[in-house]
């Protein structure tokens, strides 16, 4: 081993260090995830011969070259607030096959069409894989420049060159710097590459999107600080058995991070979808027992999504409990809640592929599970929002307003909320109630006397 090289520990989900190897990360106390690397030490810092930036009043900070740059993909630039601002570095995660590669490269088009400069760094695919994809989704454009390539010195040789508005690396975790004595991949790897791309887009004022892999779990892979570096976090989300894919911010340093996108996987690539309720609903089978809708809210954006439940007499010891798209933990609570299903197998489910995980929704799902548990259907224009504490007890939820208008202009007209919840449209009935008891009764799905 060179001496110029020192061998150190570093966990692969903080980036913590360690002399030695341990079992459990000593800072995020994460089992197995310490991992050797061998790196440089530190070189001293040059002495500065003057500086290169000065302190200025807050209100001479010029604006100009800040301004953000439309994707026109208006469900993308919804969540980033207008567009992509020149010199911010973006993080896109998300889990593999689930179009990642396939929105850059619209947006990449559509930003080469409106007379940007694009580099799209491929680090995962061939030049021949990318085009190929470009000319399926009709996303080909002579200013769009692509670059096969894993050598992040390679890559800012061509930064260099090409001088572009805009830069795309699939993915920071395929990209590596031989200088540094680790694999690609590694903590050290992915920390030095993302510092360096970063500065570089800080000087020259380059928008800067980086890849990144996601875990199990569904959260970013590699260090944290991979996170703290950029300005803004995106989260693409979905089920590849169905087309919708949802985005979000989960870190903005330029706007708001409750802003939803949604967009649906088609043949022509990822397409917008301006009204999710409506295509939610699309293929709802009226008068049947267990399903309901509930209008939830994600951000400061009303959806209305199908709730459906399925409860069946079982003589197991363990009877099993399935929450698809819904929360497995509140599933548990309202079952304890409500009782009466210790003999009875019981699955849920959000349609569309969709994930539901505010309080909001529980109301919903406790009538669906009486309803399937009773044989019994609800009315087809009724909608439910509530949370249930463990009292039984109905609260309001934020924006009820907001949720029930959404539901009115889709033709519901009735709705179970709690008693403190606010008017809602005028066109709509509120029934309201106090706990679940009465909840039940007002869907009709008390049981019969007699």
């Amino acid at each position: 081993m060179s001496s110029k090289l020192r061998s150190v520990y570093r966990c692969g989900e903080c980036g913590g260090e360690s002399p030695k190897w341990l079992g459990r990360c000593p800072a995020c106390e994460a089992w197995g995830s310490l991992v050797e690397e061998l790196e440089r030490p530190a070189a001293a810092l040059p002495v500065l011969g003057g500086r290169t930036a000065r302190a200025t009043p807050i209100g001479d900070v010029d604006l100009a070259a800040w301004t953000a740059r439309p994707t026109a993909i208006p469900e993308l630039d919804r969540v980033l607030g207008g567009g992509l601002v020149p010199g911010s570095v973006t993080l896109l995660g998300g889990e593999p096959g689930i179009g990642k590669s396939t929105l850059l490269l619209q947006v990449l088009a559509n930003l080469a069409a409106s007379g940007a400069r694009c580099l799209l760094v491929t680090a995962e695919e061939s030049a021949q894989q990318v085009r190929l994809r470009a000319e399926r989704l009709g996303t080909m454009h002579p200013g769009l420049l692509l670059l096969p390539e894993t050598t992040v010195p390679y890559v800012l040789a061509a930064v260099d060159e090409h001088r572009p508005d805009v830069l795309v690396v699939d993915s920071i975790q395929t990209v590596f710097d031989p200088d540094l004595g680790s694999a690609p991949g590694s903590v050290a790897q992915v920390r030095e590459c993302a510092h360096r791309l970063v500065r570089e887009a800080k000087e020259r004022g380059m928008t800067t999107v980086l890849v990144g892999h996601v875990t199990k779990e569904g959260g970013l892979a590699g260090p944290r600080v991979l996170e703290h570096v950029v300005d803004t976090v995106l989260s693409f989300e979905g089920d590849r058995h169905h087309a919708l894919r949802l985005l979000r911010a989960a870190k903005h340093r330029f706007g708001s991070t409750s802003e939803l996108g949604l967009f649906e996987m088609t043949e022509r690539g990822l397409i917008g979808v301006p009204d999710p309720s409506a295509l939610f609903l699309t293929d709802r089978l009226w008068g049947t027992a267990g399903s309901i809708v509930v209008p939830t809210i994600e951000g400061h954006r009303p959806l209305l999504v199908e709730v459906q439940a399925l409860v069946t007499p079982t003589n197991a010891v363990q009877p099993r409990r399935g929450a698809q798209g819904l929360d497995h933990g509140r599933l548990t609570l309202l079952l304890a809640v409500l009782g009466g299903f210790a003999q009875a197998d019981v699955h849920v489910s959000a349609v569309g592929g969709v994930k539901i995980v505010e309080p909001g929704a529980d109301l919903a799902i406790a009538l669906a599970l009486v309803s399937s548990l009773r044989s019994t259907p609800m009315r087809p224009d009724l909608v439910a929002c509530g949370e249930i504490g463990l009292g039984g007890e109905l609260r309001q939820v934020a924006q009820t307003p907001r949720r029930l208008a959404e539901a009115a202009r889709l033709g519901f007209r009735r709705a179970i909320v709690p008693r403190s919840a606010p008017d809602g449209p005028a066109e709509m009935t509120l029934v309201r109630v106090a706990n679940v008891r009465e909840a039940i009764e007002a869907a009709g799905l008390a049981p019969q006397s007699g």
